[in-house]
């Protein structure tokens, strides 16, 4: 057989706690694994009443498979989800896990960056076009 042969930096496991940023699929699964089990429900009859195997199901639960958009839409409904509330959730636990980017700072206090007002735009003098003969072709 084969040999593995691991990268710097990189371990076989992606949800190691190592992992600086999360990956979607990682907390998709999460939230998607939290949900059926907060609901008391197994994976096959969660997975049946989606569309997917039960195998896909817990690959797309254990962060090892990018779900379509279709295949989440039925997971979610499964669950008895809207789609929109699933991406809330992965988005809400991605906000928690953010790192402190370098050279970024926030306003203490402030949610959201103040808006930036627009910069004053000269009017442009209307131009006279030249006239434009126009042919139309039959096919």
């Amino acid at each position: 057989m084969g040999e593995t042969i691991e990268f710097p930096g990189e371990r076989a496991d992606t949800r190691a706690p190592h992992r600086v940023r999360p990956l979607w699929r990682d907390v998709l699964g999460d939230v998607l694994r939290d949900e059926r089990l907060e609901q008391e429900r197994i994976l096959t009859e969660v997975a049946r009443s989606a569309g997917v195997s039960p195998q896909y199901l817990s690959e797309v639960e254990r962060g090892r498979k990018e779900a379509s958009s279709e295949v989440l839409g039925a997971v979610a409904e499964a669950l008895g989800l809207e789609l929109v509330d699933v991406v809330g959730r992965v988005a809400g636990r991605l906000e928690q896990r953010r790192p402190e980017r370098v050279g970024f700072r926030r306003s203490i206090g402030a949610a959201t960056p103040a808006p930036i007002a627009p910069a004053p735009v000269a009017p442009v003098a209307p131009t006279r076009m030249a006239p434009v003969d126009v042919y139309l072709l039959a096919a």
